[in-house]
């Protein structure tokens, strides 16, 4: 139950719905989680409002994934590999994807009208 937001400067994406699935895949590949678990914001700002840190290239691009707490080191690992290898696949250099995660625990998350997610039953494991 991830909620993603990808971020990057205008202009260069011919296809953002490709951009959105990349991302998407790899986070149903590290995380298990249900392809229907779809919370991606794909955001281009004006070249003038997005800043690239010095060394890296104009399709530089941000990727934070806030979600529960509760995947081990190694789905995060393959998380970011899976990123920047499907994102690379759409022509964005590995040396110009970062990545944060944002972890919470469930009790912080209110979902299905209002319920605290510890209390939900999600349908898929979060301690991948």
């Amino acid at each position: 139950m991830p909620n993603t937001l990808i971020a990057t400067r205008s202009g260069w994406i011919r296809d953002p719905y490709a951009v959105i699935d990349a991302v998407h895949d790899a986070l149903q590949e590290a995380l298990k989680i249900p392809e229907w678990d779809r919370t991606v914001r794909l955001i281009e700002h004006e070249p003038s409002h997005f800043a690239i840190p010095s060394g890296r290239g104009q399709n530089y691009t941000i990727v934070e994934v806030t979600l529960f707490a509760g995947r081990s080191f190694e789905a995060k690992r393959v998380l970011y590999q899976a990123i920047v290898r499907n994102l690379g696949a759409l022509g964005i250099a590995a040396t110009d994807i970062k990545i944060a995660l944002i972890e919470s625990p469930m009790e912080n998350w209110g979902i299905r009208g209002g319920t605290p997610a510890s209390e939900v039953d999600l349908g898929f494991p979060v301690a991948v």
